[in-house]
């Protein structure tokens, strides 16, 4: 049953099971058991007071996100009807938290008179992060607990907090010990006798609110990325307002919560957030992979190359707990890996974000090597070495030889051929793709890429692994480039081609990060270093000399303007690496245009924009269709994890979808008769999508 109930010496116990994480889920029947046991419990004279607890770990992540987009508006409505039950209660209620209570878990917390907690607990109401409010009373009932500004600072951000903190604020009234249901029960018995003590009931400290409210106001974006924000704000201000108000101030500001959650529900930002937030869970459940597959976890970690993909993957390595040793015959390139090291704790520790003893641990589980010897013993070996098929074959068969039998052999590769790579060995079902992601230590994709060969055991393995370092892992097939890297560069190839046409570097970037993306396709390249993109451009004029590219980006190259490194590259860079807008450059791209005969054209943003998604949607396509992807929301979540797509819009498949795709193959059919039109071939699978008047999301299968 999912809500048990018992009396244990004159107190109601209500327990509540929906594992693993306890969601308050109504397809579940969690919120209307509750309900009806609370009601059960009032009308019982043995019981003076009542302990709401969960069983196992949590005791609630709130509501089922799942269940957000199949009912929009009857989604609070069994969660709110259960606190109002709680209000009209006369008995007192304790809630017992062990793990966490968050979102809509929390607010049934808020809607008991007390709250303890274990000391491990962590409680905070996330919704702004998906584009809502809190919805079932948070706004109002946690600002009488810790007061204005401090809910304020909260609800706005999104944080959560670990129970101690919430105790010093008011949101948490004891730390339990060793039983919190225990303590729960003893703190029911003390306070049976005083009667109700409802949060609705308490008056709102409002000292510093209007300051808290105005900086969390200044902080969001003026467009529709900040409208939870700016709601829950006003629904704070709501509470603030009903608590000076006569007569029922607390109805009043509920009434203003409600009607803000109900309306960003069903918003275009709310939608393209669950999306994203249901895919990273999703990508890990593998299509055609045995779920009850896990295999051991990773224990020791070897990586052969100590560049800066190496250090920053030994990093991610070490911030998870598991020793890491570094390898590189080369002296000079140990000791910058060992001080890129050092310096990157050191300033976590002085900015607070690691004790200095965690540090301290962190520095001590690297260690670092000059001979590939050092493999043995590891269960996981990653080449993160230069991006040339020669120098990774002289790599791999040498950790053939050297490394133990069971371990996994993997390739940091961004673009070559996996299956060739294992070809190198003789274990090619040993062999997988980790396509790390700069900084690795701070970037959250992962992209495992499956050879030809690999077993399902290790790529199981690999998924845990990916887990272990606390990375969203997303399978990939092989393809140059895989699934990010092959969309990003039909992604740059029209940002190239808008340069010879009419636009100039500032005007695409500015023109995509006001769209969303974390920054504009010309910094990203001047970021990752214009010589990457050079070499890979060189490899590709060999291997596809029917698909040319600008001669821009090389012409900048050429001046030996590789990007942010060299202090110049689209941009200028200077001590503190904003970028500057050079009129050399915007002389070579209309010189260029000049070169090919082009009349150069205003082009306008609505123009920048859809040329640089609506590539990445028609490649998307044909990577589905090659089965390199297995589903829509494996790309979305390579996109919003791992290249800086905005998060609210959900991903380039599930956009395609929101503006319909019908909308986007016609646009794409009138790319095709304009300038290089070639690259503009409408995909097979976008086609057969659009006039069969399906959605990508079709092809999600049930785990989306």
């Amino acid at each position: 049953m999912p809500v048990e109930t018992h009396v244990q010496d004159g107190i109601g116990i209500i327990v509540f099971s929906n594992p693993p994480l306890n969601p308050l889920s109504a397809s579940a029947g969690i919120p209307q058991g509750i309900e009806a046991a609370l009601r059960a419990f009032e009308t019982e004279p043995s019981v003076s007071a009542i302990v709401l607890a969960a069983q196992g770990r949590m005791f609630s992540a709130g509501a089922d996100i799942a269940e957000f987009d199949s009912d929009p508006a009857a989604i609070a409505a069994p969660i709110r009807r259960l606190t109002d039950a709680l209000d009209a209660l006369t008995k007192p209620v304790v809630s017992a938290i062990q793990g966490g209570a968050l979102g809509g878990g929390l607010e049934l917390a808020l809607a008991t008179d007390y709250r303890i907690a274990t000391p491990d607990a962590k409680l905070g109401l996330p919704e702004v992060t998906l584009g809502i409010i809190p919805g079932a009373g948070g706004t109002q009932r946690l600002p009488r607990l810790t007061g204005a500004a401090s809910a304020a600072r909260l609800i706005s951000t999104g944080k959560v907090i670990g129970a101690a903190e919430a105790q010093r604020i008011g949101l948490v009234d004891a730390l339990s010990g060793d039983d919190v249901r225990a303590d729960a029960i003893a703190l029911a018995q003390r306070i049976a006798a005083d009667g109700r003590r409802r949060v609705r009931d308490l008056p709102i400290v409002k000292e510093g609110a209007t300051d808290a409210i105005a900086e969390a106001r200044a902080s969001v974006p003026a467009d529709e990325r900040g409208d939870a924000v700016r709601g829950a704000l006003e629904a704070i201000e709501a509470a603030i307002a009903g608590d000076a108000a006569t007569g029922d101030g607390f109805g009043a500001g509920i009434a203003t919560e409600y009607a803000i959650f109900d309306r960003l529900l069903v918003s275009e930002p709310a939608r393209g957030l669950r999306h994203a937030f249901l895919s990273e869970r999703a990508v890990a459940r593998v299509p055609g992979l045995d779920p009850d597959l896990k295999g051991e976890p990773v224990r020791a970690v070897a990586i052969v190359g100590s560049g800066t993909m190496g250090t920053g993957i030994a990093l991610a390595v070490a911030q998870a707990g598991l020793p890491v040793t570094v390898i590189d015959a080369n002296a000079d390139a140990i000791a910058r890996s060992r001080s890129s090291v050092e310096s990157t704790i050191a300033r976590a520790v002085e900015r607070g974000r690691l004790t200095a003893d965690a540090g301290r641990a962190q520095r001590e589980l690297v260690g670092f090597s000059d001979t590939l010897e050092s493999v043995r013993g590891a269960d996981l070996v990653i080449e993160a070495v230069f991006e040339d098929i020669g120098v990774k074959q002289q790599v791999f068969e040498a950790l053939d030889r050297l490394a133990d039998p069971d371990a996994i052999l993997a390739s940091n590769t961004s673009t070559l051929d996996v299956d060739r790579i294992a070809s190198f060995t003789g274990r090619p079902q040993s062999v997988v793709g980790t396509h790390f992601f700069s900084p690795a230590n701070i970037m959250r994709l992962l992209e495992v890429v499956r050879g030809d060969k690999t077993s399902p055991q290790t790529l199981a393995r690999a998924m845990g692994f990916a887990r272990q370092i606390r990375k969203v892992g997303v399978v990939s097939g092989v393809c140059d480039g895989f699934i990010g890297n092959r969309m990003f560069e039909e992604y740059l190839r029209q940002a190239y081609f808008l340069l010879e046409e009419g636009a100039l570097p500032q005007q695409i970037d500015a023109a995509m990060e006001a769209w969303g993306m974390a920054m504009g396709p010309l910094r990203v390249m001047d970021l990752a270093g214009q010589d990457i993109g050079w070499s890979i451009r060189k490899r590709r004029a060999v291997e596809q000399p029917d698909r040319p590219y600008s001669r821009i980006p090389d012409l900048i190259c050429e001046q030996g303007r590789f990007g942010q490194k060299t202090g110049a590259g689209f941009y200028l860079y200077g001590k503190g690496g904003k970028p500057e807008v050079d009129p050399a450059i915007d002389a070579l791209v209309v010189a260029e245009s000049r070169r090919l005969g082009l009349t150069r054209r205003t082009i306008d943003d609505t123009e920048i924009i859809e040329r640089c998604v609506f590539a990445l949607v028609n490649e998307g396509a044909r990577i589905l269709a090659d089965g390199i992807a297995a589903r829509p929301l494996d790309i979305d979540t390579v996109w919003v994890c791992g290249y800086g797509f905005p998060r609210f819009r959900g991903g380039p498949m599930f956009y395609a979808d929101r503006v319909g795709v019908a909308h986007v193959l016609s646009r794409i059919e009138q790319f095709s008769k304009a300038y290089q039109g070639w690259a503009w071939q409408p995909a097979a699978l976008l086609r057969d999508t659009a006039l069969s008047g399906n959605s990508f999301a079709i092809l999600n299968g049930e785990t989306a």
